[in-house]
């Protein structure tokens, strides 16, 4: 394995990177995290708090010494990656990622491989994007009601760490018939599991039936 091509574009991204649009040249910068097991290049702008709002985030393969981009399809449950095979797609790539977020296209749902985020990860609903999960089970309705609403959990677990992810799907039909759905993950450990479900079952007479 050799970091030889990721030092090689690290270096050489950030020249090409002024000269994709005029605007990028003005709000866009990038971080190199060379240590993860997984090496990515993070793309981000700078907000007026001087926090950083990220964009788009390109990895490298060490093993097979190439750089992709991660995407995470909600609805489907399905991921999907883009192989960039030289500099020109890689900026190509980059300069499309930096348009739908100034347009407001929609999120990135991108994804780290590894668990070492530090101070620059996102929120945990982001970071649900940012992994790779297998999903152990299919949806499992917990309740329903005909025609209004439905709730399923999913089990899956994280690739990289062997951590828990349970997924929370509420489906409510509304008055116009629009079905609006909220969706919601928890990672947890498996020393956590054990706790989690031990204080569920200890408690489960104080919970109320849903309405």
């Amino acid at each position: 394995m050799s970091l030889e091509w990721f030092d090689r574009v690290s270096g050489e991204l950030q020249d090409h990177l002024k000269s994709i649009c005029e605007k990028y040249d003005r709000n866009g910068s990038l971080i190199v995290e060379r240590g993860a097991k997984h090496p990515r290049i993070e793309f981000y702008t700078e907000l007026d708090d001087n926090e950083r709002d990220y964009f788009s985030t390109l990895f490298f393969d060490p093993h097979n010494e190439e750089f992709y981009m991660e995407s995470f399809d909600p609805d489907l449950g399905q991921v999907s990656k883009v192989i960039l095979s030289d500099i020109e797609d890689i900026v190509d790539a980059v300069h499309e990622s930096f348009h739908n977020y100034l347009e407001g296209d929609g999120i990135e749902y991108e994804y780290d491989l590894d668990d070492e985020y530090d101070e620059n990860e996102r929120t945990e609903e982001t970071e649900m994007y940012e992994i790779d999960v297998a999903w152990e089970t299919p949806e499992v309705t917990a309740y329903i009601q005909e025609n209004e609403v439905e709730v399923t959990y999913q089990f899956g677990v994280v690739q990289e760490t062997g951590d828990g992810v349970l997924k929370r799907i509420n489906r409510i039909r509304t008055a116009d018939d629009d079905l609006i759905k909220d969706e919601t993950n928890f990672i947890f450990s498996k020393e956590e599991a054990s706790t989690i479900i031990a204080m569920i079952a200890s408690h489960m007479d104080s919970l109320s039936e849903m309405d």
